[in-house]
């Protein structure tokens, strides 16, 4: 990997310092001393830039390529870990069922809530500083969360483990973007990035496992402490401070519109949580639920009427394909969410699989995803992303529903692991024809806006989806168990409960699966996929302030 970075970013700054300048070879010089004076003013333009190729060469590209690369591992990989160490935290602290899943929604809600206002931060700040404050939030909050008492402690502290995880995946990738060249090496690099969401997944539940299992869940989350000082201090040192400069593109920062957004869905998922506990009519869920639905429309007042550069421009939804992309992915996320939630309740409380019998249970379905999502983007190419990402929801459908059938003295081999393998094949299959069709046909300024929506989009819609999961699931089994006419036993309700939320997702990803056969293209316009293609690949992930 060094080897090859130095020679593309140095060839294309030569090129850049002479088309940049107006200024030939200087005549009556040879080629060799010319060429060196290229060099040099190439050097001092790039140095002007504050560019880290003029300083470092290949180790130090290679360094910072590492630190932004463990920066985004270990933000995806704390969606995936906490879930092995569910049942611990749950009897550790008295979790209900319904509250458990405040665990993962308080780091689910925030982080897609502020992930757009962290790109624009990081331009309008200064990428460095917004990476090391990030950093330094996260390790922080990580360490609240792991030395928590009680059950409201450690919500908190996981919501501002998504605040700090929001500044931080936008600001690795604006630092890589700054950094690298444009062309073959930045694009090596962005991929680099973009494979750790797959690996952080993939190693989440494995590292949960082996951590609950031989310390306890609490390092779970204080292994970020350590990890995420020592990264903030190597940003310090490595990364040029770079920002967006004056008079070029919006100055605010839009807080209203996050704000409103993030407290809209924190409050429907709390209404829809206390609808369990209050009642569906009762006037505490209700209002809750207006109050949510409000802050929602308030937020769309916001950034449509209000701010003065939106985070969201609501021109963006003029595009079909788009506005079908992330209802998809909204029903992608509600329905993916329940297999990790609720089958990792299931290995450990119904089957009693240990946290590291578990964390090895997914690991097919991790490595399946990785699998799939590589095949995703050649099957996109030829076929088009409504096929594929249709195909990929029916087959999450498919194994969900096969999950409604779990039985109480079942096995992993006969329960649990051909479900898996089909939810994770469907998931590895959508995201990426989903981020293709949100970008194709929109303006290449705005293809970072897009995509970013995508990946907004999906949190949001696991959040929401584990949220009405888990209290329809919470719901079935407490009428089981408090039947007066036939009680059952509480591991038989909570099997049956499960069956209900899995039967539920289903039907989310059913409905994902039709918007995407009906308003998504297929083999049509080849070239706009091709180029949609090309800047899915390029953006992964929300990155940069929307322009």
């Amino acid at each position: 990997m060094s080897g090859s970075l130095p020679t593309d970013a140095d060839a294309d700054a030569d090129a850049d310092g002479d088309r940049d300048r107006g200024v030939p070879p200087p005549a009556g010089v040879d080629g060799d001393r010319a060429q060196a004076d290229r060099d040099t003013r190439a050097d001092g333009g790039a140095q002007a830039r504050g560019g880290a190729q003029a300083r470092g060469g290949a180790r130090h590209l290679s360094l910072i390529l590492l630190l932004c690369c463990t920066a985004q591992f270990m933000v995806i990989l704390d969606v995936s870990i906490v879930n092995i160490a569910l049942p611990a935290i749950r009897a550790d602290l008295g979790f209900s069922v319904t509250g458990l899943q405040w665990v993962v929604n308080a780091y689910a809600i925030v982080f897609a809530g502020f992930l757009l206002l962290g790109g624009r931060a990081a331009d309008l700040i200064g990428q460095r500083t917004t990476f090391v404050a990030g950093m330094v939030l996260f390790a922080l909050a990580s360490l609240a969360g792991g030395l928590a008492p009680s059950r409201g402690l450690l919500i908190g502290a996981r919501a501002v483990q998504g605040l700090g995880g929001a500044i931080i995946a936008p600001a690795s990738l604006s630092i890589i973007t700054t950094t690298f060249t444009e062309g073959a090496a930045r694009n090596r690099a962005v991929g680099m990035w973009g494979a750790m969401g797959g690996a952080g997944g993939a190693a989440g539940s494995l590292l949960g496992g082996i951590i609950t299992q031989g310390l306890t869940w609490r390092w779970v989350l204080l292994i970020n402490l350590p990890i995420g000082i020592a990264a903030a201090l190597a940003a310090s040192v490595l990364v040029a401070e770079h920002r967006r400069p004056a008079g070029e593109g919006p100055r605010s920062f839009d807080f209203a519109g996050a704000l409103t957004v993030t407290g809209g869905l924190s409050v429907l998922a709390y209404g829809v949580v206390g609808g369990d506990t209050h009642g569906w009519t009762s006037s505490t869920t209700l209002l809750t639920l207006a109050l949510g639905l409000g802050l929602i429309a308030l937020f769309f007042l916001i950034e449509s009427r209000l701010a003065s550069a939106p985070l969201v421009p609501m021109r963006i939804f003029a595009s079909v394909r788009l506005r079908a992309a992330n209802a998809v992915v909204l029903m992608l996320g509600a329905s993916a969410f329940a297999m990790w939630y609720f089958v990792s309740l299931y290995l450990q409380e119904v089957l009693r699989l240990t946290p590291l019998g578990a964390g090895l249970a997914f690991l097919p379905m991790a490595l399946t995803i990785v699998v799939c999502a590589n095949l995703a983007g050649t099957l996109t190419g030829r076929f088009g992303p409504g096929p594929v990402l249709g195909c990929g929801m029916t087959l999450i459908a498919a194994g969900l529903l096969l999950y409604a059938r779990i039985a109480v003295d079942g096995g992993y081999g006969s329960d649990v692991i051909l479900p898996g393998l089909l939810v994770s094949s469907g998931i590895g299959f959508s995201f990426v024809p989903a981020t293709i069709a949100a970008v194709t046909g929109v303006p290449s300024h705005e293809a970072g806006l897009a995509s970013g929506l995508v990946n907004t989009s999906r949190q949001m819609g696991g959040a929401l989806g584990l949220a009405i999961l888990a209290s329809l699931a919470t719901a079935h089994t407490d009428q089981l168990v408090s039947s007066r006419s036939l009680p059952l036993p509480p591991i038989v309700a909570l099997t049956d409960g499960f069956h209900r939320a899995f039967a539920v997702a289903a039907g989310f990803a059913m409905i994902g699966a039709l918007v995407a056969f009906v308003f998504l293209p297929g083999l049509r316009s080849r070239r706009g996929l091709r180029t949609a293609q090309a800047a899915a690949d390029v953006s992964p992930e929300p990155a940069r302030a929307v322009e």
